[in-house]
């Protein structure tokens, strides 16, 4: 949903282009990439902080939320970059590909590790995301031209991972502070599971995901069967497609 108010951000990612002239795409692609993989450790790590620290375990929800904004903004900003210096190319198309679907797995990962989440729920949002990307790089596949459409694009799924872990860790420190009597419930109990707000966002990601699944893959097959066909895919001299989306 986030992908209709891009042109929003347009202006903020002049800005910080104007502020790192020397960097290249592919650069920024590799940044935004280790930036994702140092939040999904900063997650898988929550196990381990309490022997440390109670501290810890706060401090690892707000490094994560910070690490994977920021990772969201890299991304954003490789393909604004490339389009703005007339950089954009298919290779550094498919490395940013690549590169997004290695940190959506290390993020899942990273979630189903933190002791905060039910590991087949995190198994469930995994194949979920990856369906939606599979959708939208297949509709290119057969018509040319990507789908971005649905309930759950890639800057949604960062924006909600980085306000759970944002909010997660500010409501740890309130809950360290405050009387026990007026603590926040972080843990419930449904249906003999331990559940946490991790696992209502996982849920979220498996039924949004295979919504927007279902939704790519229909408008493509409805536009297969159109009686005017698909659209003509791009021809040789067509600029690259925008590589900074899903």
């Amino acid at each position: 949903m986030l992908d209709k108010h891009r042109s929003r951000a347009t202006p903020y990612l002049d800005q910080i282009a104007d502020a790192v002239p020397g960097w290249t795409p592919d650069g920024l692609s590799w940044l935004a990439f280790g930036l994702f993989a140092l939040g999904a450790l900063a997650l898988a790590l929550l196990p381990l902080a309490p022997r440390l620290s109670p501290w810890f375990v706060p401090v690892l929800f707000l490094s994560a939320a910070f690490l994977v904004f920021t990772g969201g903004v890299f991304d954003a900003l490789d393909g604004h970059v490339a389009r703005r210096r007339g950089l954009a190319s298919k290779a550094g198309d498919h490395l940013d590909h690549v590169l997004d679907r290695y940190a959506d797995v290390l993020l899942l990962v990273g979630i189903a590790l933190s002791g905060w989440a039910q590991p087949v729920l995190a198994l469930l949002a995994l194949v979920s995301l990856l369906l939606v990307s599979y959708m939208g790089t297949q509709a290119q596949a057969v018509t040319g031209r990507r789908q971005y459409g649905g309930v759950l694009g890639r800057a949604d799924r960062i924006v909600l991972v980085s306000g759970a872990s944002l909010l997660l860790g500010f409501a740890l420190i309130f809950d360290a502070l405050v009387p026990r009597s007026l603590s926040v419930p972080l843990r419930g109990t449904l249906l003999g599971y331990s559940l946490t707000p991790i696992d209502l966002l996982l849920v979220v990601f498996v039924i949004a995901g295979q919504a927007t699944a279902y939704w790519r893959a229909r408008t493509t097959w409805r536009s297969l069967r159109s009686p005017t066909g698909p659209s003509a895919p791009p021809g040789p001299g067509s600029p690259p497609r925008d590589r900074s989306r899903p």
